[in-house]
This record gives structure tokens, C-alpha cells and sequence, in this order.
């Protein structure tokens, strides 16, 4: 870490300063959209166009997107730029993103002249209120920038503040007029985190609690996880032999082939794995928020009292007992408690061995896919696992359609390659396609697949310029097109059995549109001709599109519309 400045640095833009406090706090990438709000900090890109780059996206969500997947990724907070009023709006679908799944992240957003405040001027907005921080806010901390002089304080508090305690998204408002005046600010030092050790009689607590169980199970996941804390768990689950569950869409937190891998909680959740949460006596939440998915609509542990011993250990105070009575709440960062964990010694027998070994047959046997004529997705799923390198990273949007990749896909533990899901759990659709753009940017050696359905990928699909553009290239991106919003459908099949109304979708030629972009692309409907695309995908080693079409009836991985409309007919 550098020394602290001794003196005023030279006099230039507020908007270069702004480039050089971002190169200071590690950032070579950034995303966005160019705005006229902001001309002074993208003359600052050029002027330091050796050390950091801008990259112009189509759309200021997908900009967001690619940013959150780069604060997903790791190496501090994803960092995008957006000018004022649609600008700022648009994005906000990153930023609510960034803040549900804990994401570190710092959006800058162009404003108004300080001379044209307050009187409702061209695209004004109050972006404190608009973004103001709280429990269920859109960010920890929305501010805006009045002083030149005050801005690198400013940036190395935001930076700070995304990657403090529970990570999130921090938003800044930056007055154009206040971007192009001078300043002879000096740029701060590179911040890191604070990180918080768990209690020694905590730690002392949960060993006894772990000592009095039967049935005990673990739920690792959220942020704040690296290559350490992710061995320290291995090796904590090897000690106690726990069955290890991920939270939803943290599947990479723990080695999806390790033998104490249970599975993932979540959205289409296996009916065994849920059944044994419920019937778990203790139950160790390591770093996920409690929230709704993870919970099963707050079903598996029953608010707020559960039925089963909970030991909640998790960065943010604001998350502890928020929902849940916990039996023992521990404030700690994952890269604290993981390895703190690993240090409890356990007895020379355990009684759960054969409850452990249950809890990994369950989940190899949700592996066995029925099998799905003309097109299996499962198998399709398989084979991009099977061609494709361990160190892939997978991402996806909100859809039925991310069913198969959750179930299917088999991740490393991201102690192996770093993070290899980059997925919302906030349900955002158009979330898939942007984070594969942005991962592909940034880890150029990697291959990058997007897994997307039809109405997932029409909300952010312009983003295969950006790709093409800034020459992207080990990229495939999977459609899934069944003509339909899936997820949608299926519910209204569930509730109002065959009354569709406005669930129909009406798409284009995904393969020619792909073309148009500059994409190879090809089109398939029979599970056969899956494998010889891909090798040619890989083989090209340039961004390909494979539009797979699949019929609506095959609603889910597991069940059929036909299946849920009768079972809804028969409950009515």
C-alpha cells in the first residue's frame, strides 16, 4: 500500500482526477455508457488510456450488469458510468442487483450543474433519494460530489464502503460542472476491507452445539469468499464430515464433486435436499443471507423461531437476526470465519456418517436426468461441461430455463478458478448475456458460456455489439427459445390452469440476428446436433451464438405444463 500524499498534486480536471483515484484503487476496467454529463472524466479515459480502460455498452443496464459480474468476479468493486435521468434509471436494475446479492460495486452517475439545481432541470434527479441507502434500499450509500477538492475523498470512501462488512453497491453523483472545473486534490491510497474475526466463545459455542447433533447440515454461499476461505470450508466439512448445501446461485462456494457436496438450496431446489433442511436438527447459514430463495419461501426454516438449531455467520450486523431468532449469531468476515472453523477439533466419531452419505446419494441421484425427446437440455447442459474446460465460468439470467444449468451443472469450488457462476439472485432478467460480455472482457483466457432463454435475452441482447467490438472471443451464448416467458406460464398454468394471457412471446431469427452482430451462429431443435456445434464453437474460438429452439410443453427440469395444469385442475 502506498505512503499517504505529502502534497497537492498537479492542477488538472476534477474529471482526470476522478481516472487517477480509480487507477489508484486497482481498477482497469470500467463500464458504461457515454453521456455529455461526463465529458471531462472520459477525456480523463484517454488522457490515461494506457492504464485503464472505457468500455461503451449499448445500454446502461447491461453496462451495470457487466459491472456487478466484475465485482462478482473479484479484485474489489465493479466500477460503471452512466449520465443523468434514463441514464440513472436504467442502470438501476445493476445496482438493485449489486445490493441483493451483495455485490461490491460503485455506479457514478453524471448530474446537473450545482447552478441548476433543484428547479426539475434537463433529466435532474435527487439520486440520494432516488438510491438512498437502507435495509432495503438500492444502495449502501448515495451521495454527491460538490467539491473538486473533495472528490478523491469521496471515491476512496465509496470504494471502502462497497467492500466494507456485507458488500454492496455505492452510487455518486457527479455535477458536470464540478467534473470540469480544477483541482490540485492528491489521489488517496488504495483502500481494503476491514475483516472481522469470529468470538473465540462463539467458536466455542458452535464446536458444543456440533457436539449435541445428529443431523446437522451446512449453507454456504453470499460474498466476501476467496481461494482461502473456500479450502479453510473444504477442510472444516472434511473434519466434521458435514453435508455442505450452496445457497442460491453461490453453487461455486463449495467443490460440486467433492463427496460432502449436498446440493444446491434454491429455486427447483431437490425435494430430498429440502427435506432434509427441514428435518436437519442444526442448521450452520456460512455467509448466505436468509432470504426468500435460499429459504424456500421461508419453508425450510420457519420464521422466526425454526424448529431446527440455527447458527447464522454472516459479514453484515444489519443481516443478523433480521429475519431468523438464531441460536448463535456471529458476525465475521467469510475470510475470518472459514479458517476459523477449520480450527475446531472434532471427536474421533461422529453419528452422522450415514446422514452425510445420504445427502450426497440424494444429490447424485437429482443428476439422472428422465430424458427429453427432440431436445434434452440436460443433456445439452452435460455436454458444455463435458467439452468445455474446468475453469469455465457459467452465467445466467431469471428463467425456467436456468433450472438445468443449476441442477446439471457441476461447478469447482471457487478455492479452484475463482468464481465460475455469475448469476442474479435477484431474478434479474437480461443479467446473463451482459455478465458473459463483461467476464469475457476481463478474463479474456477463460471460455465464457451464457445460458439464456428467449425473453431473458431480448432485454439485454444488443450487448453482442459491445462484444464484438471490443473483441471478445472464447464466448458462447445458449438460447433457449421456447416462444414463451416460461416462468411466468408456469404459474399461470399453476393458478389459472389453461387461461394464458400475456405470456406469449413473438422472437426473431436468434441465429441471423446473432449473424448481424458479427457472431457465428447456428440453429438447432434435436438434441443430436448439440455436441457437433459446440465443437465448432470451440473450435472457432470466436463469440457464437446456438439458438435452440424447445417446446413450451417441457416447462422445467422437472415437470411438464400438461403435468402442472392437471395438478392444478385437481386441487381446484
Amino acid at each position: 500500500m502506498s505512503s499517504l500524499p505529502t502534497s497537492s498534486a498537479p492542477a488538472r480536471l476534477a474529471g482526470h482526477a476522478l481516472v487517477e483515484a480509480l487507477v489508484a484503487q486497482g481498477v482497469t476496467t470500467c463500464f458504461g455508457v457515454p453521456g455529455e454529463s461526463f465529458l471531462a472524466v472520459l477525456d480523463g479515459f484517454y488522457e490515461h488510456r494506457e492504464r485503464i480502460r472505457f468500455i461503451a455498452c449499448r445500454q446502461e443496464g447491461g453496462a451495470a450488469f457487466m459491472a456487478e459480474a466484475q465485482g462478482k468476479l473479484g479484485g474489489g468493486p465493479g466500477v460503471c458510468f452512466v449520465t443523468r435521468g434514463p441514464g440513472a434509471t436504467n442502470a438501476a436494475i445493476g445496482v438493485h442487483t449489486a445490493f441483493q446479492d451483495s455485490t461490491p460495486m460503485v455506479l457514478f452517475v453524471g448530474q446537473v450543474a450545482g447552478d441548476q439545481r433543484d428547479r426539475e432541470a434537463f433529466q435532474e434527479i435527487d439520486y440520494r433519494q432516488m438510491f438512498g441507502p437502507g435495509t432495503l434500499g438500492l444502495a449502501k450509500w448515495a451521495a454527491e460530489v460538490h467539491s473538486a477538492e473533495r472528490l478523491p475523498e469521496y471515491v476512496a470512501r465509496a470504494f471502502h464502503t462497497a467492500m466494507q462488512g456485507r458488500p454492496g453497491p455505492v452510487v455518486l453523483a457527479l455535477p458536470e460542472d464540478m467534473l470540469s472545473s480544477l483541482t490540485t486534490a492528491p489521489v488517496l491510497p488504495r483502500v481494503a476491507p476491514v475483516r472481522a474475526w469470529p468470538a473465540p466463545d462463539a467458536l466455542v459455542s458452535l464446536r458444543a452445539m456440533l457436539l449435541q447433533a445428529q443431523r446437522p447440515i451446512v449453507i454456504a454461499g453470499g460474498s466476501g469468499w476467496d481461494a482461502q476461505a473456500a479450502w479453510a470450508l473444504q477442510r472444516f466439512a472434511e473434519t466434521w464430515q458435514l453435508p455442505v448445501a450452496c445457497g442460491f446461485r453461490f453453487q461455486d462456494t463449495f467443490d460440486n464433486r467433492h463427496p460432502l457436496y449436498a446440493g444446491d438450496v434454491g429455486i427447483g431446489a431437490n425435494p430430498r435436499l429440502a427435506a432434509r433442511i427441514r428435518e436437519a436438527d442444526l442448521v450452520i447459514a456460512l455467509g448466505v443471507r436468509l432470504g426468500e430463495m435460499t429459504t424456500g419461501g421461508y419453508t425450510l426454516l420457519t420464521p422466526p423461531r425454526p424448529t431446527q438449531k440455527l447458527v447464522h455467520i454472516h459479514a453484515g450486523a444489519e443481516e443478523l437476526g433480521r429475519v431468523y431468532a438464531a441460536d448463535l449469531l456471529v458476525q465475521a468476515s467469510m475470510a475470518c470465519a472459514a479458517p476459523a472453523l477449520e480450527g475446531l477439533a472434532a471427536p474421533a466419531s461422529l453419528p452422522w456418517a450415514e446422514h452425510t452419505a445420504a445427502a450426497r446419494a440424494d444429490y447424485e441421484a437429482n443428476l439422472v436426468a428422465p430424458g427429453v425427446a427432440p431436445l434434452d437440455m440436460a443433456v445439452v447442459v452435460k455436454t458444455l461441461q463435458r467439452l468445455l474446460p474446468e475453469d469455465t465460468i457459467y452465467t445466467n439470467g431469471a428463467g425456467n430455463f436456468s433450472g438445468w444449468l443449476h441442477r446439471y451443472c457441476r461447478y469447482p469450488g471457487l478455492q479452484h478458478h475463482g468464481r465460475t457462476q455469475l448469476a442474479p439472485t435477484s431474478g434479474a432478467m437480461g443479467y446473463g448475456l451482459p455478465a458473459a460480455v463483461g467476464a469475457a472482457l476481463l478474463q479474456p483466457e477463460r471460455w465464457v458460456v451464457n445460458l439464456a432463454g428467449d425473453g431473458d435475452f431480448l432485454m439485454t441482447g444488443q450487448e453482442l455489439a459491445t462484444a464484438t467490438g471490443y473483441g471478445a472471443g472464447k464466448l458462447i451464448s445458449v438460447v433457449v427459445d421456447n416462444g414463451t416467458y416460461g416462468t411466468i406460464r408456469m404459474h399461470q398454468e399453476r393458478e389459472y390452469p389453461g387461461r394464458v394471457s400475456g405470456s406469449d412471446l413473438f422472437n426473431p431469427d436468434f441465429a441471423a440476428l446473432a449473424r448481424a452482430y458479427g457472431w457465428r451462429a447456428e440453429f438447432l431443435d434435436r438434441t443430436e446436433d448439440f455436441e457437433p456445434a459446440l465443437r465448432r464453437a470451440i473450435e472457432a474460438g470466436t463469440p457464437t451464438l446456438l439458438h435452440l429452439k424447445l417446446d413450451a410443453e417441457v416447462s422445467t427440469s422437472r415437470t411438464t405444463l400438461t403435468a402442472i395444469r392437471s395438478a392444478a385442475s385437481q386441487r381446484a
